[in-house]
């Protein structure tokens, strides 16, 4: 096989393996690396080229795709020992750009790059939703904030990732804050469809008429129909860990205290997901929520 040196992935779990396969199935072959030898096997079980360290896989690639879990490995992997920043790339290189797509505290987002500004490396903020089935069919959302001519360089490979791209500005930042918005809505949401069709249950009535009754109704989202349907089945592998969206929703609610906001319905939706991860569900899928308001589930 021949290894697409322009692109290189850091984080291949639950997203950054089907982006990557996705990439793949593109006709890219992008490095990539984790420190789990268990999403190391995987990915080379895919036909994926494993790097040893972030360094090395940023020495190959002009494009360093970033998607771990939080800031601290964000920082660990871009400027910690064997990071991004210390990849030994020849002069001629064209400029490095990484594409943090993370989610993030904003504030973190806008230290990164201006480190990374100075080591030369170009930012792309660019948060993602939609899950594991569209980061593989190259279907995500992606919102993107980014220098107008970085943006333009690095559009054509976004494009390959997400077909719902939403260009947010150039103020590196922006693309966190609306990422963090939404996942507040998100995790809200997710709160209020568990605890109805926990109240519907312990009321007596069928779970999967009343389930069937809010998808066609004005109580309905899209995440209550996603996350409620597999709690019906007591499905609660992890598609997207209740971990994850706990600490997506803190950081939201931490983002609008910043900004003298009260978000009310966040901080109640955030107590249910830290009683959700005390409870021992962290690393389950986050419709487990519902298990937090009703343990028949």
């Amino acid at each position: 096989m021949t290894t697409d040196a322009s692109i290189g992935l850091i984080g291949i779990g639950a997203m950054g393996l089907p982006m990557a396969t996705n990439l793949q199935r593109r006709g890219h072959a992008p490095w990539v690396r984790d420190t789990d030898p268990r999403a190391v096997a995987a990915a080379t079980d895919s036909g994926l080229v494993a790097c040893d360290s972030a360094a090395a896989l940023a020495q190959r690639c002009d494009t360093v795709i970033v998607v771990v879990v939080d800031a601290a490995q964000v920082d660990d992997v871009l400027f910690g020992r064997g990071g991004v920043v210390h990849a030994e790339r020849p002069a001629s290189a064209p400029q490095q750009t990484v594409v943090l797509c993370s989610t993030i505290a904003p504030d973190d987002t806008v230290r990164f790059c201006d480190r990374l500004a100075g080591h030369g490396i170009a930012t792309v903020d660019a948060p993602i939703s939609g899950g594991p089935a569209r980061a593989e069919n190259g279907t995500l959302s992606m919102m993107v904030a980014a220098e107008a001519a970085t943006f333009a360089r690095c559009e054509p490979l976004l494009r390959e990732m997400a077909s719902a791209l939403y260009a947010v500005g150039e103020r590196v930042g922006d693309g966190a804050r609306v990422k963090l918005v939404n996942n507040l809505l998100a995790g809200i949401n997710l709160v209020a469809g568990a605890e109805g069709l926990s109240l519907g249950s312990r009321l007596g009535l069928d779970r999967r008429l009343l389930f069937d009754v809010i998808n066609a109704s004005s109580g309905a989202s899209w995440i209550f129909s996603d996350r409620m349907a597999r709690a019906l089945v007591h499905d609660f592998a992890p598609r997207a860990r209740a971990g994850i969206l706990t600490k997506d929703v803190a950081l939201a609610v931490q983002m609008a205290a910043d900004a003298g906001v009260a978000t009310p319905l966040g901080e109640q939706a955030l107590a249910v997901f830290r009683a959700t991860v005390a409870a021992g569900f962290g690393d389950a899928d986050d419709a487990a929520v519902i298990r937090t308001l009703d343990p028949d589930f």
